[in-house]
Order: C-alpha cells, then structure tokens, then sequence
C-alpha cells in the first residue's frame, strides 16, 4: 500500500512539473526596496512573465538582517513557487544568531540554491582627495593613526562589513566602524568625509569613480574586475583577503526534483534572454550565472570564508 502510495506521489510531482509554471511565481527580496537584490529581482520577474505567461511579481519582506523574508521562503510550500532572491546575508545572519545564542526563524538545510545570478567584487574606496594611490599606503595611513580612522558599512556584520574585517585581520591595523542603513548611506558617509574609507560593490562606487569623486585602491575578487581593470584585487597587493557581494536564487529545499528542474530551467531561459543582459549592464553589474551544482560549490567555499569572520569581529550590542 505505501509502495501504491509513494508512486502515486511520484507521478502527481511529474504531473505537476510538467506544467511548471502553471501560477505565480514570487520573487521574495528579504531587504526594502532597491539595492542589489531589487535590481535583479525586478528584470527577472519581468522576463520570465514574458516567457512562460505567468506573473512574476517582486515581493518585499524586509526585517531582522534579511531574515523575515529568507524565513518566509524557507517555510513557505514546497512547490517551487516561492524563490528567495538574497546575498551572503543568508549564512551571514546565521552566523550572527549563533554569536548571539538566537534560534535562527530558519535553517540553511531548508533552502536549496536554484542559481547564482552574479558575484561582484567589493571596492575598497577613499576619497579621491586622499593621498593614499595603494594598499601599501593605506595600511600605513592606517597604522599611523593606530586605530583613529573610521569605515563605514551598510550594517553590522554585514557583507559589506565582513570584508573590511578581513582587511583588519589580514593587514594587521585598526579602525573604529560606523554602521549605517545601507550600501548607499555609507557611500554618503565617505563622500562626505565623515570616515576614511568603506567597502562597497563595485557597482555601487562605480558612478563616483567616474564622477571623479571616489578612488578604489583594490577589490576584494580573486581576479581584476572588468569595470576597473586598472585596479589590482587585494591578493595582488599582498592582503589574502577574498570575498563577493553576490547575489543567488533559493528556494524550499524539499520541492521534488521534477519541479525543481523545470524552475532552474526556468531560471536558466530567463537570465539567457538579452533584456537581462541589458538590464544587468545598465547597472554595471556583470553576470556571472551558474546552475545549482556550481552555486553550490560557489556558496560552501564563500561560506568557508567569510562565516567565521563573525565570530572573529565578535559581540556588539
């Protein structure tokens, strides 16, 4: 009877993924609107509406550092229809409860990667005005003050906080950390002259490097970014120090294979088509796709990296 049963289940899963689509599929961006993860979510929604006939809206579940939402998608049915559309934030706030002895709202094991849609490298940037032209130089400044210069980042133990920690550690120097809202109030912070330096995507500084506003001594990728080929990664200029502000699709991880197939393929059609290209190009953000498999891989070594890095930085109340 449960033999009848299990494949009776089966076939009504291949049913089901056969017509995959046949509904809405939500886009859950965990964080406000705009940022990283709007920017992506927005296109791709609108594309695969395009492709396959069914809505795609962008859906906005802020609150907790990404967690509400990613809780949201970890918990919803396991059909496909929910996809998590997040950064490092996913592990990163994990991380964070554990510093903090908080049960997570969620579980890594109850989500599932779908693709990783791009991985943008982060830009260590000061002021052009500053007279700093390396990391040399910059680690020098820094150690001059011994401890006196600020950053700034869009949040604690954020992505763009982590990294900056990783140059601390690496380089051996000390600075104080102001926390703002996100990648854009701590960009102002530094246009402003309120703090030495900050860590952002390079797609987010790159307007002010080309308004002439801010220059990037390094970014933190394991090669040279193609928007700033000019500028050495942080391993060129002796800091082992790798990270990326990427951004991936998750969904429930115990959506059955077949639908789960369908959706990658669904997934993988989308990101194909030009008018996500174009998109992707208007914001300067470079695509980087890779399938599950390869995201998987991606997401355990940048896991590897950058989770411990938490606990290095420690309780912050």
């Amino acid at each position: 009877m449960k033999r009848i049963l299990l494949i009776a289940l089966l076939a009504a899963a291949a049913a089901s993924a056969q017509d995959f689509p046949s509904r809405a599929i939500t886009l859950i961006v965990p964080n406000p609107p705009g940022g990283m993860n709007q920017i992506h979510a927005q296109p791709l929604g609108a594309i695969i509406e395009k492709l396959y006939k069914q809505p795609a809206p962008v859906i906005n579940k802020p609150g907790a550092t990404a967690a509400a939402g990613t809780a949201f998608v970890a918990n919803s049915a396991p059909d496909g229809y929910n996809v998590l559309v997040t950064t490092p934030n996913i592990y990163l706030a994990i991380e964070k409860d554990k510093l903090f002895g908080i049960d997570s709202p969620y579980k890594l094991e109850q989500l599932a990667p779908i693709a990783l849609l791009s991985a943008d490298p982060l830009a260590l940037s000061v002021q052009v005005e500053n007279p700093v032209k390396s990391v040399k130089e910059f680690v020098a400044a820094a150690k001059a003050k011994n401890g006196e210069l600020v950053f700034s980042s869009s949040g604690l133990y954020s992505i763009t906080h982590i990294p900056m920690q990783m140059i601390l550690d690496a380089s051996g120097i000390k600075m104080r950390h102001l926390p703002t809202t996100g990648g854009g109030p701590a960009v102002t912070q530094l246009l402003g002259g309120h703090v030495y330096t900050t860590t952002q995507g390079v797609a987010t500084v790159y307007p002010y490097v080309h308004g002439g506003k801010i220059k990037v001594l390094a970014v933190t990728s394991a090669k040279r970014s193609a928007l700033m080929a000019d500028v050495p990664t942080l391993k060129e200029s002796g800091l082992d120090v790798e990270a990326y502000l990427w951004v991936g699709l998750f969904t429930n991880a115990a959506t059955p294979e077949p639908s789960m197939s369908k959706l990658r393929e669904v997934v993988r059609k989308s990101v194909a088509d030009p008018a996500f290209h174009d998109a992707m190009t208007k914001v300067q953000v470079a695509i980087d796709y890779r399938d599950a498999p390869e995201f998987r891989k991606f997401f355990d070594a940048d896991y590897k990296r950058l989770g411990p890095v938490v606990k290095t930085i420690g309780r912050i109340e």
